[in-house]
């Protein structure tokens, strides 16, 4: 499975949401803000691209939202699913993430359950979107 890139200027934020993301086995890395991370999609070999970003909306030097609709424009660059995680939280904001090209949205502190689920899901990992469903309801796995 090729990287998850999360993409968040906090230290803290990145370090918990690499935490989460690593209990399934996938792999991550990181970027400080939308500049370094369009920098390192544009780095990366066309055979490994990233599978799912992981993007904070405000940011120094490029914001999330800028991010995600310059990775857009990257016609030979595969067009991995974008999930924003932001402590934004009003409808409009997420709104803005859609109309930008995320393809979600979850606000900061990310659940950790539910970023597996979305994550999962937008991996097209079954078994891990299975697991983490049950969890959240409360099933037996």
């Amino acid at each position: 499975m090729n990287p998850i890139l999360v993409v968040d200027d906090a230290t803290t934020v990145r370090m918990y949401h690499r935490k989460i993301l690593a209990e399934k086995n996938w792999h991550v890395e990181e970027a400080i803000n939308g500049q370094e991370a369009l920098e390192r999609v544009l780095e990366r070999p066309a055979d490994a691209p990233y599978e799912l970003y992981i993007v904070d909306v405000n940011m120094p030097k490029m914001d999330g939202y800028s991010f995600v609709r310059a990775l857009r424009k990257l016609d030979h660059v595969l067009q991995a699913p974008v999930l924003m995680v932001s402590t934004e939280a009003q409808a409009c904001d997420a709104n803005a993430a859609r109309e930008a090209g995320a393809n979600g949205y979850l606000i900061k502190p990310a659940n950790p359950r539910e970023l597996h689920l979305v994550a999962a899901l937008m991996l097209g990992d079954a078994d891990q979107a299975r697991i983490s469903a049950q969890a959240i309801s409360g099933e037996p796995t």
